[in-house]
């Protein structure tokens, strides 16, 4: 049923997909405060200066953050179908560590090394979201494993 808590981790998980594409993930701005960098879903911005900025598209982080909610909504009203269940949150396990690993590798090699590389920059809400979603979809497969057991040990007394 809707009502399971592993049904409320897998609506985390998609809302905190939602955060993560909703808001900067990472920002930066120099010590003379004259330069900034952001990553968001869909962008990674350098400012030169207040008239001058560079664009990257990183529009692959949509892509996958879209796809990681829409397993997690699929997972959702799969209720029925445990085993299914916990197969899409392992699936949505290995796509939410690539896509931490996509932002890591954004924010560490590519967006830090722009300018003042001993400054690491900020994590903000939108990498939170990732991070909620992910232990979310963990705590989720758990109790789902922790269900399809109850149930298996239940059929078995019959």
């Amino acid at each position: 049923m809707l009502q399971r808590i592993q049904s409320i981790f897998l609506a985390i998980t998609v809302i905190g997909m939602g955060v993560f594409v909703s808001f900067p993930v990472w920002t930066k701005i120099a010590v003379g405060g004259e330069q900034q960098a952001s990553l968001t879903a869909l962008k990674l911005t350098h400012q030169l200066n207040p008239v001058q900025s560079n664009v990257d598209s990183v529009l692959y982080l949509l892509i996958l953050a879209i796809v990681i909610a829409g397993v997690a909504a699929f997972a959702l009203i799969k209720f029925r179908n445990r085993v299914l269940q916990s197969a899409l949150c392992a699936v949505n396990s290995i796509l939410m560590s690539t896509l931490l690993g996509l932002v890591v590798y954004l924010t560490f090699y590519k967006a830090a090394k722009l300018f003042d590389p001993q400054i690491p920059g900020d994590y903000t809400i939108g990498f939170y979201g990732l991070v909620a979603a992910m232990l979310a979809n963990v705590m989720a497969n758990r109790y789902i494993r922790k269900d399809e057991k109850t149930v298996q040990q239940s059929n078995r007394l019959r």
